[in-house]
């Protein structure tokens, strides 16, 4: 298999090799050998590449939680000047584009809707077609395959840096092929080129490519955390810990007043497949119940195929809700520069969701009320994938 970055580095297109590039990557940008996008991109394009850009957390991910931004700096093995894009602005500006004639973007995705690489991919769409600039995806894996998809769409109300188009949780997309239905059907209309995966199939997981798994955020440790993320990153939206703080963030969850066995217990009357709750505590060392043991559970997933991560995190919510009324809370905003909508809102996408958990109205049923959307969405996709 050969990443866009490979491909690109053997036959770039010649119309660009006149062209001024800049770069957004990150730590995660490296090839099959462990290379950085920058530097081989420098290496054998040296009059070429002039600046990079970075994403959320930080060109080198140094940054754990949202709102903490990063400032511009120059990267000490290229001397490149390094724009973030995370900082004053989330967009690039007009000041950091008309240097160059061409924005290269080889960011590592998870393939759940609120990763904010993928807005800032659309802003990125957005802003360079003000300014006639091309756009150039190196498209990589969906580490957890390209046939799941689940959950429902984000609602145009909801929308936010953690939702720039109307997907589910889990869209089952890699970053080229977002980038090709962002810039049709949010009407972007930039000059964009996708540079393809070559000999990866939708139904692989990372695990499967040969390409080794570095950090592309610093609470992403693992496949095993990508696998749960989906559902998993909506604890974002409530007082409970999401397991930042351990080594295995967002595998695991839970508080002080929590008690397993009652979550256990409550969890019998719904059918999950493919997963195992492990009764587990842990002192989270920094944000939300920093110093203090929260009793939880671990989610061992069992058959990849058939677990479903946004279903099960939407039982688990219920669960608590159901269980401790009073120690229970959603999270006040802000939360990623939202300043009046619940966290927990647009992580979900649509409020009527988070209503139904409070109201006890059964998982399984909310569920079957977005079947319709999803299934229009399966079908818009299909014209921008590239992968069989």
């Amino acid at each position: 298999m050969r990443l866009g970055l490979d491909v690109f580095l053997s036959d770039p297109p010649r119309d660009l090799l006149a062209g001024r590039w800049g770069l957004l990557s990150n730590q995660a940008s490296v090839n099959k050998e462990g290379y950085y996008s920058k530097d081989l991109l420098r290496g054998k394009f040296q009059n070429n590449l002039i600046c990079l850009f970075s994403p959320q957390h930080g060109f080198w991910g140094t940054e754990q939680d949202n709102m903490i931004e990063t400032p511009d700096s120059r990267d000490p093995s290229t001397g490149l000047p390094i724009f973030s894009l995370y900082s004053r602005t989330r967009r690039p500006t007009e000041e950091m584009l008309k240097t160059i004639d061409v924005l290269i973007i080889d960011l590592q995705d998870v393939g759940t809707r609120v990763y904010t690489f993928i807005t800032t991919m659309a802003y990125c769409l957005e802003e360079a077609k003000k300014l006639g600039k091309t756009v150039v995806i190196l498209d990589r894996p969906n580490p957890i395959g390209g046939t799941c998809v689940e959950g429902n769409l984000l609602k145009p109300e909801w929308t936010s840096f953690v939702g720039v188009f109307p997907l589910p949780m889990r869209h089952g997309m890699t970053m080229g092929e977002l980038a090709l239905l962002f810039n049709e059907e949010m009407g972007i209309g930039a000059d964009l080129r996708v540079i393809p995966l070559q000999g990866w199939e939708r139904s692989r997981y990372w695990d499967e490519t040969g390409l080794p798994w570095h950090l592309p955020s610093p609470n992403m440790p693992a496949l095993t955390t990508a696998l749960v993320y989906p559902g998993q990153v909506l604890w974002e939206g409530t007082n409970i810990s999401e397991g930042r703080g351990t080594t295995r963030p967002f595998e695991c969850f839970g508080a002080p007043f929590v008690q397993p066995q009652e979550v256990l217990a409550f969890l019998l009357k719904t059918p999950l497949p493919g997963v195992r709750f492990l009764e587990t505590a842990f002192r989270p060392t920094f944000q939300k119940w920093a110093g203090e043991e929260c009793r939880g559970c671990f989610i061992w997933v069992l058959d990849r195929l058939t677990f479903k991560p946004y279903f099960t995190t939407l039982c688990l919510l219920q669960a608590l809700l159901t269980l401790y009324p009073q120690a229970f809370s959603w999270k006040a905003p802000p939360y990623e520069y939202e300043t009046e909508k619940a966290p927990i809102d647009i992580l979900i996408g649509d409020q009527e969701i988070r209503k139904g958990l409070e109201e006890g109205v059964p998982v399984g049923e909310l569920e079957r009320s977005w079947q319709g959307e999803l299934h229009h969405f399966l079908k818009k996709r299909e014209k921008y994938l590239l992968y069989p």
